[in-house]
């Protein structure tokens, strides 16, 4: 897709925007899993997930090469969606963005904040994303996809942020939406010439690359049911599916319980705030323990953009026996 010395530009494109996200071992993780471990915070961007550094590469290079043009849109659950609108607002472009319905309030307001037009249509993302491509034709806009190389180089930077600042981890857990973090993780590692093992992470509830990783071709499931929303992809992209299956060694899936316990354990342990998706990695960490023991584990903590009346629903009020309540 790109080389080192491209990855290395979009760094100070996305650095004119935004300090290097910190990289930091926690103590109490680290007991918790039984080994060492480095989580790096992409919930300490400018939107609070990672996906800010892909809109900031892929707006840098459409405005260079179509300056004229009179607006992009894309669709989301979230993430995605603020990357493009706080890009769009740096870029002077508007930018329309399709959210389905019951869609995450606080995202959907935080999109809106940035200055973009937002849309509900559909139940889920593969509706509103079939609309937005609609709307994009009748509209003459600019259709951003979920996948594409400016938006891998540019979540690449914090893969290459994390292994230049922990070059001996054994182990990455990456959550898997569309696919644009992992693959970001899998080529930032090969052109640094890294040894470091590659685990995705998807939900029970929304395993299509899952499933098509084990199938070794494209699988399309017919719902995403999942809380974390991040992960809830029913359709995989094929160029995404191409390098995943040449560069990680494996999908694990985690249940929606079992990210609640991430959440609450990234609460108590670090004080962080992470979203469903942004959880995955140390849920999937934590069903693999047993594996890990020696090993330096890396954690994407992908995003916190967590509304906080799902926060108190999905995690808030599960308390074990001898803790507190966390919301």
């Amino acid at each position: 897709m790109f080389d080192l010395a491209e990855l290395e530009h979009a760094q100070k494109i996305v650095g004119a925007a935004m300090p290097p996200t910190p990289a930091h071992g926690w103590p109490l993780l680290a007991q918790r899993l039984g080994t060492s471990v480095v989580v790096k915070h992409e919930n300490h961007t400018p939107i609070g997930a990672f996906k800010v550094r892909g809109g900031l590469t892929y707006l840098d290079r459409l405005k260079r090469e179509q300056p004229g043009v009179p607006g992009i849109i894309s669709a989301t659950r979230g993430n995605h969606g603020q990357s493009l609108a706080f890009a769009a607002s740096r870029a002077g472009i508007a930018a329309t963005i399709y959210v389905p319905h019951g869609n995450s309030v606080e995202k959907n307001r935080a999109m809106q904040a940035f200055g973009a037009k937002l849309v509900e249509h559909g139940e889920d993302f593969q509706a509103a994303r079939e609309e937005s491509m609609r709307h994009a034709e009748r509209a003459g806009l600019h259709m951003v996809p979920s996948f594409h190389r400016d938006l891998v180089l540019g979540v690449s930077t914090y893969a290459l942020e994390l292994l230049r600042a922990a070059p001996d981890l054994d182990v990455i857990y990456v959550p898997i939406g569309q696919g644009s973090g992992i693959c970001g993780c899998i080529l930032a590692r090969d052109l640094l010439g890294r040894k470091t093992e590659i685990v995705g992470v998807q939900s029970t509830e929304a395993p299509s690359y899952a499933l098509s990783f084990a199938a070794g071709k494209v699988v399309n499931t017919n719902s995403s049911n999942t809380l974390a929303d991040g992960m809830a992809t029913r359709n995989p992209d094929a160029d995404a599916l191409a390098i995943i299956l040449k560069g990680a060694s494996r999908i694990v899936q985690v249940t929606d319980d079992e990210i609640g316990t991430a959440i609450r354990a990234y609460w108590t342990d670090t004080h962080n705030l992470a979203e469903g998706a942004g959880a995955a990695a140390l849920a999937a960490a934590l069903s693999e323990k047993n594996k890990l023991a020696g090993k330096r584990v890396g954690l994407i903590l992908s995003g916190g953009n967590i509304d906080f009346d799902l926060f108190q629903r999905w995690v808030g009020t599960d308390v074990t026996p001898g803790q507190r309540a966390v919301a």
